[in-house]
């Protein structure tokens, strides 16, 4: 059973902020009630939902002393008492301590491996996987920085993608991704293994990270690449250098102006995500965070072409259908990650 007191807490912080809504808050208390509300809500609804099966469970128990209701009570007992253990399992989910930045739109960089030109073809190929997942979802997919190769692949690419939980959604997707398939440049029909590493970062606001003016450098250059139609050809691209760090940060766009909030936006979250990373090391000194370690070098999964097969080593997952999730179905992969990472929650809450 769950402590009751737990869900007293919860129950009682919600309907505090739904009175408060209610009363008609000033505007700047509006902003950050509705934001804890909308947090808070799917916890309080699945702990109503629980509370409501354990009060039926308990008149269903009552039921049991009266000779004529006791058939109907033990035939409604069975399925009431396993629907109990799913909505007790919910609870515990719903407890689970959240990632403050799971909500937050994230920024998406992608950088072939080793492998040459088939590796900046696969980078493409994970540049469309991941563009046609964010549409499918129903997310706004702006890409800030793109250097393109003459055959159609990719160098890198930066790219800043909206819409609902897109952390949450695509935080494990970080770390080496392995193609193994035959090259279209490849006469003879071998088989290659190229990679390409994927970055995903959780925008960082203004106040999360204190940017000194005197710790950057802006240049201000024309854009250059090695041709094709993606080419950046504007004058007005701008690079930022966070002297402490030795981070570097371009965007091409057309706008000069948006440029600079372009990059600075890359550049926080960047330094957000040293801090998160320094945090999580910290915390996880003695043992393995979540899904994997979250080291960019990690290799996380394995694209095989010639097999339709996909596989992901940081859970042992692998599916035969390679060809769909190319097309952007990413839910299996992702669901299943989560999952996992729940479970080692779970375990760690010794739930």
């Amino acid at each position: 059973m769950i402590a009751s007191d737990t869900l007293d807490q919860i129950t009682g912080r919600f309907e505090y902020l739904e009175a408060r809504l209610n009363a008609g808050p000033s505007a700047d208390e509006i902003a950050k009630l509705s934001r804890e509300y909308a947090e808070l809500k799917p916890v309080a609804d699945t702990v109503a939902g629980y509370r409501a099966l354990v009060a039926e469970i308990a008149d269903a128990e009552a039921m049991r002393a009266d000779p004529e209701m006791r058939a109907l009570a033990e035939e409604e007992l069975p399925a009431l008492r396993e629907r109990l253990e799913e909505a007790e399992q919910a609870v515990r989910l719903a407890l689970l301590p959240k990632d403050a930045a799971d909500a937050r739109p994230a920024i998406l960089e992608i950088r072939p491996g080793t492998g040459g030109e088939e590796a900046a073809l696969f980078a493409a190929d994970l540049l469309r996987m991941y563009q046609r997942y964010a549409d499918a979802r129903g997310w706004r997919f702006d890409i800030v920085e793109e250097q393109a190769t003459e055959l159609g692949g990719i160098r890198e690419l930066i790219a800043r993608i909206e819409g609902e939980n897109v952390f949450a959604r695509l935080k494990f997707e970080s770390g080496v991704h392995r193609v193994q398939r035959v090259p279209e440049t490849e006469s003879g029909g071998r088989i290659h293994t190229s990679a390409a590493t994927v970055a995903v970062l959780p925008e960082a606001e203004a106040v999360d990270v204190a940017i000194d003016p005197g710790d950057i450098r802006i240049d201000t250059m024309r854009a250059s690449g090695a041709g094709g139609q993606h080419v950046n050809t504007t004058d007005s691209a701008v690079r930022i250098t966070h002297l402490p760090t030795g981070i570097v940060v371009t965007s091409s766009q057309k706008s000069q102006h948006r440029n600079r909030e372009i990059a600075m936006e890359v550049l926080r979250a960047r330094l957000f995500d040293l801090e998160r990373s320094r945090a999580q090391s910290e915390r996880s000194a003695d043992r393995r965070a979540q899904v994997g370690t979250g080291d960019r070098s990690e290799r996380i999964r394995t694209y095989n072409f010639p097999q339709g097969r996909l596989t992901d080593h940081r859970i042992g997952l692998t599916l035969y259908s390679l060809g769909e999730v190319m097309n952007g179905d990413l839910d299996g992969v992702i669901d299943a990650l989560t999952a996992e990472a729940q479970a080692a929650l779970l375990a760690e809450a010794g739930a």
